[in-house]
């Protein structure tokens, strides 16, 4: 079953490219005493994530961080260096911190993932953005298969 409005974040380690290689966030130290949007995508480099997911979101970070939010992640099924060097290419910077599931542990843990295997991805998280305060999932918009309509930036700031 899917996470939903009124849960708990689950206990996971999550991994992000940082100048010194790779590190290790627990979902704890991630969300704990903190108001979090956290966005999903099937992948880094595919077309919608790279043309219009993430773009969004670098884009209207500041007006999000206005709003009282104190961190902004985009989690992907990739590894932390795949996920690192598509953040720098779109020039993530410190506004967005790229999240590597590289294991499907937290699209699993929350009931998000899918198989993408049609299409030689493996499993893979769905697409959606969730609004998290202290750990707790505040808003979740779980995008239907192809949609790209309730987890945009700008969906994001509607709820905020």
């Amino acid at each position: 079953m899917a996470i939903q409005v009124g849960d708990s974040i689950p206990s996971v380690k999550l991994k992000h490219k940082t100048e010194s290689g790779i590190d290790e966030i627990s979902t704890e130290e991630l969300f704990g005493g903190k108001k979090v949007v956290l966005f999903a995508l099937p992948g880094a480099y595919t077309p919608t994530c790279s043309a219009s997911h993430l773009p969004g979101f670098v884009a209207s970070a500041a007006a999000i961080k206005a709003k009282g939010v104190d961190t902004i992640a985009c989690l992907s099924v990739n590894d932390a260096f795949v996920m690192g060097s598509w953040g720098k290419e779109h020039g993530a910077g410190d506004s967005v911190l790229m999240l590597a599931d590289g294991n499907a542990d937290f699209s699993k843990a929350i009931g998000l993932d899918f198989d993408a295997s049609g299409f030689g991805m493996g499993t893979r998280s769905q697409r959606y953005a969730m609004i998290v305060e202290d750990g707790k999932v505040t808003t979740l918009n779980v995008e239907k298969p192809g949609a790209f309509e309730v987890s945009t930036a700008e969906a994001v700031l509607a709820a905020l």
